[in-house]
């Protein structure tokens, strides 16, 4: 697959917890992301954060339970971006979705061969 030398970076914010149809949120939107054949997405996870509600999210030892934040990054065509957000306005009910320009140097890939 080879990609313009300009694009659109998809940035999604959530939390770790998030879940969609009883699955992970991040894995969901990867596997759909998938589907709709972009040509890759990475989720980074953070080790402190906030957001909209101020709460604190942070990997402290002696916390028992953690939702620390959850960054999925996905860098596509306009086009097929623009086709993708309605499937994440569906799945991502609290979070951040932002989108910026991009210009891309190199898209590489071993292509399978089975």
């Amino acid at each position: 697959m080879t990609l313009p030398s300009s694009g659109e970076l998809l940035r999604i914010y959530i939390g770790e917890s998030d879940r969609w149809h009883h699955q992970p949120l991040y894995e969901a939107i990867v596997f759909k992301a998938r589907e709709a054949g972009l040509a890759g997405a990475t989720v980074l996870r953070g080790n402190m954060g906030f957001g909209a509600s101020s709460r604190l999210h942070t990997a402290k030892i002696l916390r028992l339970s953690m939702d620390l934040p959850l960054v999925i990054e996905i860098v596509e065509t306009p086009d097929k971006i623009a086709a993708f957000l309605p499937v994440l306005d569906e799945m991502v009910t609290e979070g951040l979705i932002t989108l910026e320009a991009v210009r891309i140097l190199k898209y590489r890939g071993v292509v399978p061969t089975e």
